[in-house]
């Protein structure tokens, strides 16, 4: 039977100061797993399923229905816990069929026959005497069909199969077989160490590692799913926190103190608008921030067309007004490109040849991997001798020629799409012994449980105010054909009135594999079909940087009227003279990736209409045209999408939780977070005796990280 899942009592301060430290010893924990045959074991290994330990941490999924032989109903799939009383196998000579193999099995209940299907091996396998868990479809007539097999420990009986767990299982290896091998290793959870300190458990309410494991194989396995889930939460957290202490522990920054005479005037006499009253309090977090010695590393997140460009250029005229430089860097030409012409509307007046103007209060230039031959040469010398205060550009930043002559803020937009080392390269274009002031973005509002999850390390800057004067986007879902016609006299009536449109497909060409709109097709069919008395320009990935820089160049002079593109319009695209969007095959998006492409219209003062081709019984459809608020759209995009695909990308953080399910665990995440807090506070190396586990613990899985 399962082991009683208990919780600690508290233990006195006495207890704890005298209880023993079970330090990490060679145990049946970890012992080889002996998979049978050499196919098993193969895909064993794709699970990692290679020791004892391996197994243990491959917890059961969910429940499947246990029977014993009396129970079963015809036609009713189930798991059984059997011993063969005989076994045979023959040949069916009927053409097309499989060998046979039928035994004779039986529990405390009854008996009946199970067939085996082109698995002739089996009758010498599995002699009389030998216990069997079997899974499969019970016919009737006393007979069941084998679907997966596998031997059992003895001790195991129809009371252990009542309710049966079921595992994430691959090609080669069934559910039913790491179940048995679980059986047949169940002693060995004692073995189990227990990283948690005896008082922490007792505050926080959790059993011992032992009594979690065995429930979360054999008895309330969502209970021991739960204490598990907490140890990897708090290792995370523990991590993270760890993580930004070293950043802010690390080389100095330099304190840009003082003078605020160029953000001044910016400001008072050039931004050519008011900013809102989030922009100017995330300004005043940065000012905090960029006053001390110890390097900036904030978050800078917030609504669709919010504004934190703005909030970025405050920072990095903050360092220009202090004799540094500042850079942004931006994943794609097309956004790098984007973000440089704002900041010609930012600070009015300088555009020269694609450089800042010498008499401009910031002189600067824009790198990309179109910059070439002597216009680079010259960009190069120019950043070097500290004639240039600001370069915007992609990873070309972060190149061996690219120096600057004194690098004091960074911005990185869009962050997460960037890896760790060439965050990091950038950080080392700065002075010898120091670093630069960090301001990460992003355009998508990021739920409270990820930000704990995955920028744990960041301080948090957020935007929800949008500028005044806009108007509420107007949302449909549409997927009849008659809709179809009303959608694109919709968008006429717009390019009448003087307005521009987006038309936006999830397919750059047509595709055999993928049935689904294609941007350079639905392009040729726009421009001569119902459109064709408009400008019509084609946008996507795959063109020429200079074509797609020509395009924007068109589109954002109005020389354009439509633009049909893929995703690459997803952020940075600032136009706000156009006001309806048509989505193809909407429900092919994520919700917060529609809800970015939504940003790209009503920007100015015009009422705008976005149009979403799909299934109008879509929950994330429906729940767009209902909703323009992007911080509750990304709450419901997590429930819908789960943790792992919202950030995108393994560095997130997210995708190696084994035991934790995102935004599930929440609350368990948000104690984890103050128990990380309290725990390093208290003693920050880990080196109190009770901790010593906890410190193991964490040396292994920052050991697994580099590893991966």
């Amino acid at each position: 039977m399962p082991t009683a899942f208990t919780t600690p009592t508290a233990l006195t301060s006495a207890e704890l100061r005298d209880a023993p430290v079970r330090w990490p010893r060679p145990s049946a924990w970890d012992a080889p797993l002996a998979w049978e045959p050499a196919t098993v074991a193969e895909a064993a290994a794709q699970l990692h399923l290679l020791t004892v330990g391996d197994l243990m941490a491959h917890l059961p999924r969910d429940t499947g229905e246990g029977r014993t032989i009396a129970e079963l109903q015809p036609e009713e799939v189930a798991t059984v816990v059997v011993e063969v009383r005989s076994i045979t196998s023959r040949p069916v000579r009927r053409r097309g069929m499989k060998p046979l193999v039928e035994a004779t099995v039986a529990d405390e209940t009854g008996i009946m026959a199970a067939t085996f299907f082109n698995q002739p091996w089996l009758a010498r396998a599995y002699p009389p005497g030998t216990r069997l868990m079997l899974a499969g479809k019970f016919q009737g007539r006393n007979r069941f069909r084998v679907n997966a097999h596998a031997r059992t420990e003895d001790g195991v009986g129809a009371a252990d199969a009542a309710g049966v767990a079921q595992y994430p299982a691959t090609k080669g290896i069934s559910t039913t077989q790491i179940l048995a091998m679980a059986q047949l290793h169940r002693g060995a959870v004692a073995d189990a160490v227990d990283p948690l300190p005896a008082r922490m458990r007792a505050e926080e309410a959790l059993p011992d590692a032992v009594a979690a494991y065995t429930a979360a194989h054999f008895g309330d396995r969502e209970a021991g799913r739960h204490r598990l889930a907490f140890d990897e939460l708090l290792l995370d957290q523990v991590v993270q926190l760890r993580l930004r202490e070293e950043r802010r522990g690390s080389d100095a920054a330099p304190a840009l103190t003082g003078p605020h005479e160029l953000t001044a005037h910016w400001r008072a006499e050039l931004l050519p608008f008011t900013p809102t009253g989030d922009q100017l309090h995330a300004m005043e977090e940065l000012d905090e921030d960029l006053a001390l010695e110890r390097p900036m590393q904030r978050l800078l997140m917030g609504e669709v067309g919010s504004g934190k460009t703005v909030v970025a250029l405050h920072a990095m005229l903050r360092a220009v007004e202090h004799g540094h430089q500042a850079a942004l860097m931006a994943p794609t030409e097309v956004l790098a490109e984007q973000h440089f012409q704002t900041l010609t509307k930012l600070l009015p007046g300088f555009a020269d040849a694609g450089l800042l103007g010498a008499s401009a209060p910031a002189r600067g230039a824009l790198l990309t991997g179109s910059v070439t031959g002597v216009r680079r040469r010259e960009l190069l010398e120019r950043l070097r001798s500290g004639e240039l205060d600001l370069l915007v550009g992609t990873h070309a930043l972060i190149e061996d020629p690219v120096v600057f002559a004194s690098l004091g803020v960074v911005v990185v937009d869009e962050q997460h799409r960037f890896g760790v080392r060439q965050r990091a390269a950038l950080d080392a274009k700065a002075p010898a012994g120091r670093v630069p002031h960090v301001l990460h973005m992003t355009a998508t509002p990021i739920p409270r449980t990820l930000r704990l999850a995955g920028f744990g390390a960041l301080d948090v800057t957020t935007l929800r105010e949008l500028p005044g004067g806009r108007k509420p986007i107007v949302t449909h879902v549409a997927e009849t054909e008659r809709e179809r016609e009303r959608a694109y006299e919709r968008i006429r009536e717009e390019l009448r009135a003087g307005r521009q449109a987006f038309v936006v497909c999830p397919l750059v060409s047509d595709s055999e594999a993928v049935q689904a709109r294609a941007a350079t097709a639905e392009f040729e069919r726009l421009r001569t079909g119902e459109l064709r008395d408009f400008r019509v320009e084609l946008l996507h990935g795959q063109m020429r940087p200079a074509d797609k820089a020509a395009v924007m160049e068109r589109f954002a002079a109005r020389e354009a009227d439509v633009l049909v593109a893929t995703t690459v319009i997803e952020v940075g695209i600032d136009v706000p003279n156009a006001t309806v969007m048509l989505v193809e095959d909407a429900d092919r998006y994520g919700l917060s990736q529609l809800h970015q492409l939504r940003g790209r219209i009503g920007r100015g003062g015009h009422a705008s209409v976005c149009l979403l081709f799909g299934p109008k019984a879509s929950r994330r459809l429906r729940a767009l045209a209902e909703h323009t608020d992007g911080f509750a759209l990304a709450e419901l995009d997590l429930e819908l999408r789960g943790e792992g695909e919202l950030t995108g990308t393994r560095q997130s953080g997210l995708a190696r939780f084994r035991f934790a399910r995102l935004p599930d665990d929440a609350e368990l995440l948000a104690r984890a977070h103050a128990r990380a807090g309290t725990l390093l506070a208290e003693d920050p190396e880990l080196a109190l005796p009770e901790h010593g586990l906890l410190r193991d613990a964490l040396l292994r899985l920052e050991a697994a990280a580099v590893v991966a």
